[in-house]
C-alpha cells in the first residue's frame, strides 16, 4: 500500500475537525505521519504529509476531496462530495510471501453525501459515498461526534465516531477468493459488511495570524471482518500527524 496516500486521508480526517467551522479559508502546509496498517508485514512508516484546504460560502476542499454545498449556514452544512479514497494492496510491498501471490487492490473515487451539524456541544460530522469507478462497488458511511474547544490561540478538537464498510468493499479489500487461495495456500475468506469505532483527536496551535502548528491522530478498532481476514494480524489501525499550515 502506498502509506503516504493514507497519510494524507487522516489528515483529510483531521482537516474536517478544524475547519467545520471555517468560512472563506485557503491554507497550505506541510508535515509528517505515522501509519499503521493492518496487512500482514506492512511496516509503520515515517512519511512527508501535504495539506491544502480551502473553504467558502459555496466549495470546500480539504486534503483528498471537496464538495458543493446545497445548504450551508452555522447549524448546518449539507454537500454534495467527491474524494479520492486511497486504499490499496500491492502483493510486491508485502514482506509476506502468501500475501504477495494474491490480486491487486486499487484506490478508487468515491462520491456521495457529507453532513455536519453545529451545536453549542460540539458536532455531528458524517459522510455517505459509494465507489463510483467500479473497482469495488463499494458503500463507506462515516459518522462521528467532536467538540472544538478553543482557548486563545490553542484549539483542541477530540472526537468519537464509527465507520460502516459494505459487504463488496470489505471483499475487495480484505477477502481471499478461491483461486487466490490456491495460489497462496490462505483460506478462501469472504466477509460481510461491518462496524469499525474509533478515536480521533486533533490539536492546533496559532503562531501567527497565519501560521499554525498542528498534531492529529486516529486509533480505529478493526470490524471482525476485517480483523478474521487472512490478509490481517492487526486488531487495530492507526495515524499520527504533525506539521504546520500557512493561511492566505
Amino acid at each position: 500500500m502506498t502509506k503516504i496516500k493514507l497519510v494524507a486521508l487522516g489528515v483529510l480526517t483531521a482537516s474536517c475537525a478544524f475547519a467545520a467551522n471555517a468560512e472563506n479559508t485557503f491554507s497550505l502546509g506541510a508535515g509528517v505521519g505515522v501509519v499503521e496498517s493492518p496487512y500482514k508485514q506492512y511496516d509503520k512508516r515515517v512519511l512527508p504529509v501535504p495539506v491544502i484546504t480551502y473553504e467558502s460560502d459555496n466549495f470546500w476542499f480539504r486534503g483528498l476531496g471537496g464538495g458543493y454545498y446545497l445548504w450551508n449556514d452555522q447549524a448546518d452544512k449539507l454537500s454534495i462530495t467527491a474524494f479520492y479514497f486511497p486504499w490499496e494492496f500491492k502483493p510486491k510491498d508485502s514482506d509476506n510471501n502468501q500475501l504477495r501471490q494474491l490480486d491487486r487492490r486499487k484506490a478508487t473515487m468515491m462520491a456521495g453525501l457529507s453532513y455536519i451539524h453545529n451545536t453549542d456541544y460540539g458536532f455531528l460530522r458524517t459522510t455517505l459515498a459509494g465507489d463510483v469507478l467500479d473497482n469495488s462497488n463499494g458503500v463507506l458511511w462515516d459518522i462521528g461526534w467532536l467538540y472544538n474547544y478553543n482557548n486563545g490561540a490553542l484549539s483542541v478538537t477530540p472526537g468519537i465516531g464509527v465507520e460502516w464498510a459494505s459487504d463488496n468493499l470489505n471483499q475487495y479489500y480484505y477477502g481471499v477468493s478461491r483461486s487466490e487461495a490456491r495460489r497462496s495456500g490462505l483460506k478462501s475468506y469472504d466477509p460481510d459488511n461491518g462496524w469499525s469505532p474509533y478515536l480521533e483527536l486533533t490539536v492546533s496551535y496559532r503562531l501567527t495570524d497565519s501560521w499554525t502548528v498542528y498534531g492529529s491522530g486516529r486509533y480505529t478498532h478493526l470490524s471482525d471482518e476485517i480483523k478474521d481476514s487472512p490478509m490481517v494480524d492487526k486488531s487495530w489501525g492507526g495515524l499520527l500527524s504533525t506539521g504546520v499550515t500557512y493561511r492566505f
